[in-house]
């Protein structure tokens, strides 16, 4: 019987990245996205890697309360059994806590935290029911060390770690594992416009195959925290 694999903001980049390894690994998968043409997109790639499993997607500002509920009960509804939550959708805005524009937290409050929190919350009672999951938040080392011009984004990701170890202590006799996954810059379409090479950032691929190596160990081990930085340091 395949596995499940739910993931947030999946049509680019890191949750894209670890949809393709996934499906390669024969998971069924639910996955949504903001933009419809690039949601498209990635199931018809998902789909040429692996036309055996089954994959459901929905468009879904995962901001709304009101899309997140509907595309995690469509979800439920589709699947038995989640076995692997990715919560992934995030948003960045650059900007200083003391002068950004108001509003800017809650903004990425409700995609970079909230998203998570509401997931989880909906998927939980599936994976205890079935007696085991695992959840990757995908976090930020911007949620472990301050920098320059990240303000609220630094403060939503702190906030996504703290989420991710208050689960790990609430769901240890449930068979659920928590990882926090951690990176550093990764080379996706929001550094595209800075000038610096390819090979200076991590690449997303490397992220899927942290986190599904992590998955893969034995039911007896947990990797808790993923912190991954490029080569030659922070950008």
């Amino acid at each position: 019987m395949k596995k499940t694999i739910v993931i947030t903001g999946a049509s680019k980049g890191i949750g894209f990245a670890i949809a393709k390894k996934f499906v390669e690994n024969n998971f069924n998968i639910a996955l949504c996205s903001r933009g419809e043409n690039s949601l498209e997109s990635a199931v018809k790639t998902l789909f040429e890697i692996n036309s055996d499993v089954v994959i459901y997607s929905e468009v879904c500002d995962v901001s709304k309360k009101e899309e997140l509920e509907l595309f995690s009960k469509n979800v439920l509804t589709k699947f038995n059994t989640i076995d692997v939550l990715i919560n992934n959708a995030g948003v960045f805005f650059p900007g200083e806590v003391h002068n950004e524009e108001e509003g800017v937290l809650e903004q990425m409050i409700e995609t970079n935290l909230y998203s998570a929190y509401r997931m989880s919350r909906a998927i939980i009672p599936n994976m205890k029911k079935n007696k085991g999951g695992y959840i990757f938040n995908i976090a930020s080392i911007a949620g472990l060390q301050a920098y320059p011009n990240g303000g609220s984004y630094g403060i939503s990701k702190f906030a996504m770690i703290g989420m991710g170890k208050a689960l790990r202590q609430e769901l240890i006799n449930f068979n659920i594992k928590v990882c926090n996954v951690m990176p550093g810059a990764v080379f996706t379409a929001s550094w595209e416009a800075v000038d610096l090479p390819k090979e200076r950032f991590i690449d997303a691929d490397d992220i899927a195959s942290l986190v599904f190596n992590a998955y893969s160990l034995s039911d007896s081990t947990v990797v808790e925290d993923i912190i991954v930085r490029p080569q030659l340091g922070d950008i």
